[in-house]
């Protein structure tokens, strides 16, 4: 059968894919804050799922080796600004893309546990709201900063300084009932596609217009994403998971 993959196209997942189609796999272009209902309702095979969503599915997924999506100390692509400290958002309405995966459930467990601050409501970005959340290419294009947000954080630097852990953003998992030889193909095709794909980001000459970066952006960029799980990962991975329960339900 065909292998369909949730697509996230953000320019961490790049290196993801570089092989896939050549493989005969099928690409579905999904959301990060959709790939968990994708795998689950059987519209896609595998995929990098959001990490809370992976306890949540642990009954029908199960990890693709250790593939993932994690930074060491900064994300560079998530970001909370913020008209206000951080420290004074609660009771604040806080905007969220509709996009965002794990970005959401982070910013939560901050929020709440570093930060003591519970927000009114996570909320659209339409309503104009006096802090809000980015994630992917939408956050890479701001991440200079927002004259009209003074306050701008990296959510992955202020779980790094709060935890000394890096932070896994997704895990790649794959459907219980996907075949052991379509799960291995899937396997080794991840395997080579980081390898040439990585190597390619730091080597790019030209530079993304569409997401305001030069090639030297990008190299430092890509210096900080790790994408396979380590013990370092792993312990980061725990520790979100006891956290995310302490915080509670979603906002």
């Amino acid at each position: 059968m065909t292998i369909r993959v949730g697509h996230v196209s953000y320019l961490n997942h790049e290196p993801f894919y570089i092989d896939m189609e050549r493989r005969g796999i099928q690409l579905h272009n999904v959301v990060p804050s959709a790939i968990a209902a994708s795998l689950e309702n059987g519209e896609i095979d595998a995929g990098p799922m959001p990490i809370a969503d992976t306890f949540r599915l642990e009954g029908i997924c199960q990890p693709v080796a250790g593939f993932c999506l994690s930074v060491t100390n900064r994300s560079g692509s998530s970001f909370l600004f913020s008209k206000e400290p951080i420290s004074q958002l609660n009771r604040v309405p806080i905007g969220v893309a509709a996009e965002a995966g794990a970005s959401r459930d982070l910013l939560r467990v901050i929020l709440a546990l570093k930060y003591d601050v519970q927000p009114e409501a996570f909320v659209s970005l339409d309503d104009s709201p006096p802090a809000f959340l980015l994630t992917g290419n939408q956050a890479l294009r701001r991440r200079r900063g927002l004259r009209e947000y003074p306050n701008k954080y990296d959510l992955g630097e202020e779980w790094h300084t709060w935890t000394g852990l890096p932070f896994v953003f997704a895990r790649w998992m794959r459907r219980n009932d996907l075949s052991e030889k379509d799960a291995a193909l899937l396997e080794d095709t991840l395997y080579v596609g980081l390898e040439d794909g990585v190597d390619g980001l730091y080597h790019l000459s030209e530079p993304r217009e569409n997401l305001l970066m030069l090639a030297k952006d990008i190299m430092e960029y890509i210096q900080g994403v790790r994408y396979f799980i380590g013990f370092s990962e792993q312990k980061a991975i725990n520790l979100f998971r006891k956290y995310l329960e302490q915080a509670g339900g979603a906002v």
